[in-house]
């Protein structure tokens, strides 16, 4: 499956709530779902929504934390299976996955104002771990482990763009993150209560995998 290209406030759209996929626009009044909160499409504002049930409240379950984290469904259904296969609750466990990947982390630390473009650094090289480059979107940080801007790229437009507009957003409890020097610590575990800015149901995804 290729990786979604079109307008990511469809995505918002279709699923009828911030997923806040374009950093700074999510939080001004140029978000397209505070404009038209209907799903994209030539009838969207007149079709009637449907009454999701089963199956196709477990799929939109999905679909919604996929795009939150911008992952593609291979990448996704792999995680699942690793969380499946550790010890204690698949569905937390599957968050904590996903909030551990590289790409979120430098999202998290504040080093980028959206998933998609904290991803897009991860990949440009402009990150290491424990001083090592990882360029790697996917590559699950581990407590204790070390997450910094790379000596090159200190002076990258976009990561200081990010870094003014979100000095004073917290940071998660698991992080000690020192934006001054672009850096951060893991600390612990991502915790449950932390891991999203939209409410998520992981059973209904876990009962979607189990079928």
């Amino acid at each position: 499956m290729a990786r979604y290209r079109e307008p990511k406030c469809r995505l918002c759209r279709r699923e009828g709530i911030k997923l806040f996929l374009k950093g700074e626009r999510c939080y001004s009044d140029k978000c397209a779902i505070e404009k038209r909160n209907f799903p994209p499409g030539q009838h969207g504002k007149t079709r009637r929504p449907k009454k999701l049930i089963g199956y196709g409240l477990q799929l939109r379950e999905k679909q919604k934390l996929r795009r939150i984290y911008d992952v593609l469904e291979r990448q996704f259904r792999n995680t699942f299976e690793k969380a499946a296969q550790a010890k204690g609750v698949t569905g937390e466990t599957l968050l904590a996955l996903l909030e551990s990947r590289l790409d979120n982390v430098v999202y998290r630390m504040g080093l980028a104002t959206s998933r998609p473009q904290a991803r897009q650094i991860v990949r440009h090289g402009h990150v290491q771990v424990n001083g090592r480059k990882v360029n790697v979107p996917s590559y699950v940080v581990k407590p204790g482990e070390v997450v910094e801007v790379r000596e090159g790229s200190r002076k990258n437009a976009a990561i200081l763009g990010a870094r003014e507009v979100t000095s004073h957003m917290g940071k998660p409890s698991w992080m000690d993150v020192d934006l001054e020097n672009l850096k951060g610590r893991i600390t612990g575990a991502p915790k449950r209560e932390e891991i999203t800015q939209i409410p998520i149901n992981e059973q209904l995804i876990v009962e979607l995998y189990s079928k």
